[in-house]
């Protein structure tokens, strides 16, 4: 056979197909990273925000952000291109339904997910993926000097980790309805949020159900942003923010909410969690476990997607049921539920055994 044609042969088992569209293909997912930072550029420039009375030239959201106006169109144009901004032509743009997410400070909005995930920490962290690969764990204290933790807890960081954590916290509001109107509180007193951050899920499941009294257990530099949460929503007299370490201890609880933790560490540290929380919990009391499960091999699925995310940023991972259910019987519980809650995720219910 010829060096010529090696470059077409199609190895045994591959399905045949177009070559060219197939290039093509690749292309596409190739660009997803121009995507990403087409939307970082507009969720940066609050480009949404300057278009939500109305469509707006590109000259007039620069005048407004203090941006370079041949910049700022040809940002606005390529937005338009891939459906976050309408084009209503003489150089003025308008916002879409996508776009209506990049808002900031409104309830749904994605825009600190979309700043903190193109950011620096964890977009440094990314080109240090394929060392990940081939290690088998996070290369981030290559990339950054530190683990990620580690580095949201440095004072110079305080604003990258606030973005971080109002992320998780804007992640948490598309599964948090799901998941407040499928679990019961019934025979429920006291609910502890582990690693609640701002208290999100919690203060939900306060307002759903006045009987019902809150905490949060989180890191001392995150808790007050669970306090400031729940002074807001009027429902400090019945909630608490606790700074600690939920490998050391957890409060007890009738109701665990353990929400995209366990995807953050690795099974000996999801153990423990899990372990603690164990032995803890009040006698028949409960866990609900929040996270993305991984199906099917080969069908798509954004749980595998997000698993390289873990992989490249600590050292956690996303799993299948089976994984989840060894992680359980290894610390305790028994998985009696599970649900969708919206957004890929899923509710596992675990009782103690």
């Amino acid at each position: 056979m010829s060096d010529t044609n090696r470059g077409t042969d199609v190895p045994s088992g591959t399905s045949a197909a177009d070559p060219a569209a197939d290039a093509a293909a690749v292309f596409d997912l190739l660009i997803g990273l121009v995507r990403a930072q087409v939307l970082r550029g507009i969720a940066a420039l609050h480009v949404a925000d300057h278009l939500f009375d109305g469509a707006m030239t590109a000259e007039e959201v620069a005048e407004r952000e203090g941006s370079h106006p041949q910049a700022t169109y040809r940002l606005m144009r390529a937005a338009s291109s891939i459906g976050l901004l309408s084009y209503e032509g003489g150089r003025r743009f308008g916002l879409t339904g996508r776009g209506l997410l990049l808002r900031s400070g409104v309830p749904g909005s994605m825009r600190s997910l979309v700043l903190a995930q193109t950011g620096q920490a964890l977009w440094q962290s990314w080109a240090t993926f394929s060392e990940a690969v081939r290690e088998g764990k996070t290369q981030t204290k290559k990339a950054l000097g530190m683990e990620i933790f580690e580095y949201y807890a440095k004072p110079e960081n305080a604003a990258e980790a606030a973005l971080f954590a109002q992320a998780m916290g804007d992640l948490s509001g598309l599964v948090t309805q799901g998941a407040v109107a499928a679990v019961s509180t019934d025979g429920v007193s006291t609910v502890v949020d582990v690693g609640g951050s701002n208290g999100d899920f919690v203060l939900a499941l306060l307002e759903a159900d006045p009987g019902l009294s809150g905490q949060v257990l989180d890191l001392p530099h995150v808790v007050e942003a669970a306090r400031g949460e729940a002074d807001k929503r009027g429902l400090s007299g019945r909630f608490s923010a606790v700074g600690g370490d939920f490998f050391v201890e957890v409060p007890p609880a009738d109701l665990y909410l353990v929400k995209t933790i366990l995807h953050d560490w690795d099974d000996d540290q999801c153990t423990t969690i899990l372990r603690n929380c164990r032995s803890a919990v009040h006698e028949g009391g409960r866990a609900l476990v929040v996270e993305m499960v991984v199906g099917e091999i080969g069908k798509p699925d954004l749980a595998t997607l997000s698993d390289m995310a873990m992989l490249t940023t600590t050292n956690g991972m996303e799993r299948d049921l089976a994984e989840f259910d060894a992680l359980f019987a290894a610390s305790g519980w028994r998985r009696v539920k599970t649900y969708p809650v919206g957004n890929g995720y899923f509710g596992l219910e675990l009782v103690a055994v």
